[in-house]
């Protein structure tokens, strides 16, 4: 007998089952079932004696095929389980949904849940022994089958004296359907839940284990539902509110140096790859260039970058992009839309106009470009009044800037003294303590103390930062030394040091934890920033980088005028959205012009002419009479976070990647075999 492709492919699947010695174990089937789930399939293979009738056509496989075939022909549900209490009672229907729990109740009856598909409902089950249908007790069926089956059920509605609760259902908790009940005529399991698989209230499964993850835990499917809506207001704010145009665009493109790693994809095709897109950047520029006045994107986005909880390698984005328009547009359309989705999801309104802080104030007074505004703690700097003595036990450096900041702890100096104690002991002490810009001065205001407690300061430093920070009892002062130049980057060590005590605080109950959403525009970004070792940044020879990306464009005209002398003084047209302490977004106005963006590429970023080459699809687009554009992308899984009061964006994503990167259901990413270096023409270095 000539054997079908199929069946060898299945006879091999069969028999790698036995050789690896796996079974599957369900102690709630029956003894036909439970045979074939725990015999050995077939025998050991040989291809010139393979027998399809021998290996294939037995008891247990026509049983096996004979269930699934019966999946087919389930009954469609007449209803939804939640609307089952304003049908009529004597109603014939038929629902779908999960067993829950079951409870015998003697020798003839027995009563089980049923949850809705959703997992949002449940309803109350009966079967009696003494019905039956087409000779099968359904009696015996249910009480066979496990919690967490998938089950189509007909029955008839009946009314229910329910007992009154006398616990308050916890909030999140199933609904339960008390007024009515089923009683159960026919069930039709859908798939058996295995009890290996152990479910109870106490029940904490691993990320290996996602799917169960989603099944089990509400708020996970909660904050996807919610995730959802929020993409539908969104959508329907900017295409049908302000003439946006959703337009995808391609994930396969090309390495260019934008200013994060990235992921390349290689083809068959020696030395050839694609790049995933770190954002639809150029893309959309060269839409505006096509006549598109207005996009949008909910645009996935790959970035090889430090994995932090609020970072993902594979991101969502809100992306868009307005011609014709400034950055002054974009802010307030994004303005709205935000303010749209706070009200139509939290009900929360913000009637004022979001506050503006410039680069320079936020680092100066927080310490941060995305300060939490929520905490006060504002810095100051000190150092001109501050003996020159105390300025050299702070630290190494020479002719530093000295900052210093308050934060209540508590009314007791006693206690103030506990909680710094507690402080730098912990872990979360040790950057601060290693800090090789010296580690900061730590002082606690005692009015019981000389000067007090500020008698380091000398006499009129003491009285002047005493006024100046409104000192009370048991308030905490802190000192922190860092280089006289420039801010940079994101953050200042005492605006780290300011986050990490006040986080501390929280977390041991010195404080309570800040509440509402304080949003704000950070403004005014240097176009440019000196670049890092180690960082990708966009490879040029001029010692800059792009803070933004660079296609950004100078802020003013004068700015435009200092690119020839200063470039690290130019200010851009760069804005981003911060909200408690969190960047939701940022954006820029571009630069449209060709021979513009070939200035900043070669002579002020002083790319190399091979590096320049990446950029010339753009350069040419540009040129064909581009007009000025604006966009901006809010990363929409740190959003959703931020409205759910969420500390990770892996709890508002379906499937997250861990710390590592790593998709620990499907065990992604997977090393690649010589097979595929071979093909993709790739070879490993040690």
């Amino acid at each position: 007998m000539k054997l079908s492709l199929r069946a060898l492919m299945l006879h091999s699947k069969l028999s790698l089952a036995v050789s690896c010695g796996r079974t599957f174990r369900n102690a709630s089937l029956n003894p036909i079932r439970r045979s074939w789930a725990t015999r050995p399939l077939v025998s050991t293979y040989n291809a010139r004696n393979f027998s399809c009738n021998q290996t294939l056509h037995t008891a247990e496989t026509d049983k096996l095929l004979a269930e699934f075939k019966e999946n087919f022909h389930f009954p469609s549900a007449t209803c939804k389980l939640e609307d089952v209490a304003a049908r009529e009672v004597g109603e014939d229907i038929v629902l779908h949904g999960y067993l829950g729990t079951q409870r015998q109740a003697g020798k003839n009856l027995l009563f089980a849940e049923l949850r809705n598909t959703t997992l949002s409902h449940s309803i109350q089950l009966v079967a009696s022994n003494k019905t039956s249908i087409e000779g099968e007790s359904v009696f015996e069926k249910l009480s066979e089958l496990n919690i967490e089956t998938p089950v189509a059920i007909e029955g008839r509605i009946k009314s229910r004296k329910a007992k009154p609760s006398s616990s308050k259902a916890e909030e999140g908790a199933v609904q339960q359907v008390t007024d009515v009940e089923i009683e159960l005529t026919k069930i039709s399991p859908l798939n058996y839940f295995p009890k290996d698989i152990m479910v109870t209230q106490d029940s904490v499964f691993s990320a290996e284990q996602r799917h169960l993850q989603l099944r089990m835990e509400k708020p996970l499917r909660d904050a996807l539902a919610f995730r959802s809506k929020a993409a539908s207001i969104l959508r329907t704010e900017l295409c049908e509110g302000k003439d946006f145009v959703e337009i995808e665009t391609p994930l396969l493109f090309k390495s260019t140096p934008e200013g994060a790693r990235e992921f390349l994809v290689p083809t068959r095709t020696p030395g050839l790859a694609y790049a995933l897109p770190q954002s639809p950047q150029q893309y959309k520029q060269i839409l505006m260039a096509s006549g598109i006045p207005r996009y949008v994107q909910f645009a996935k986005c790959f970035r090889d970058e430090d994995l932090r909880a609020d970072r993902q390698p594979e991101f969502t984005q809100v992306d868009l992009e307005m011609s014709f328009a400034t950055g002054e547009d974009v802010m307030n359309t994004v303005e709205y839309v935000v303010k749209t989705l706070w009200q139509k999801l939290l009900g929360i309104s913000h009637d004022e106009p979001f506050p503006r802080l410039s680069y320079e104030d936020a680092m100066s007074r927080y310490g941060s470009d995305k300060p939490d505004v929520r905490l006060g703690s504002k810095i100051s700097r000190v150092e001109y009044m501050l003996p020159v003595d105390l300025i050299r036990k702070i630290g190494p450096l020479h002719d530093p800037i000295v900052e210093v900041l308050k934060i209540s702890i508590s009314d007791d100096a006693k206690e103030t003294r506990g909680f710094v104690s507690r402080f730098m002991d912990s872990p979360e002490a040790k950057p601060f303590n290693e800090n090789s810009e010296g580690q900061p001065g730590i002082f606690i205001y005692d009015p019981r103390k000389p000067l007090s407690g500020l008698s380091v300061f000398g006499f009129e430093a003491a009285e002047t930062i005493e006024e100046t920070l409104d000192l009370e009892e048991g308030d905490l002062v802190v000192l922190q030394a860092r280089k006289n130049a420039p801010h940079a980057g994101g953050s200042t060590p005492l605006g780290n040091l300011r986050l990490a005590l006040h986080k501390f605080a929280v977390q041991h109950n010195y404080m309570p934890a800040p509440q509402g959403f304080e949003f704000l525009w950070i403004t005014d970004f240097p176009l440019f920033s000196p670049s890092v070792a180690n960082e990708p940044g966009q490879g040029g020879a001029a010692g800059l980088s792009s803070t933004h990306h660079p296609f950004t464009a100078p802020k003013t005209a004068q700015d435009v005028d200092l690119l020839l002398t200063d470039p690290a003084a130019v200010k851009a047209e760069h804005y981003d959205l911060v909200v408690n302490g969190v960047e939701l977004g940022g954006g820029s106005r571009r630069i449209h012009s060709a021979a513009m963006q070939q200035f900043v590429l070669r002579e002020v970023l002083k790319m190399s002419e091979e590096r320049l080459k990446d950029f010339d699809h753009l350069i040419e687009v540009l040129r064909a009479g581009c007009p000025p554009h604006a966009g901006m992308a809010l990363g929409f899984d740190r959003l959703i976070a931020v409205m759910l009061g969420k500390e990770s964006v892996r709890d508002v994503i379906a499937f997250p990647k861990s710390g590592r990167g790593e998709d620990l259901l499907v065990k992604s990413p997977t090393r690649m075999t010589e097979d595929q270096l071979k093909t993709y023409h790739l070879k490993l270095r040690e």
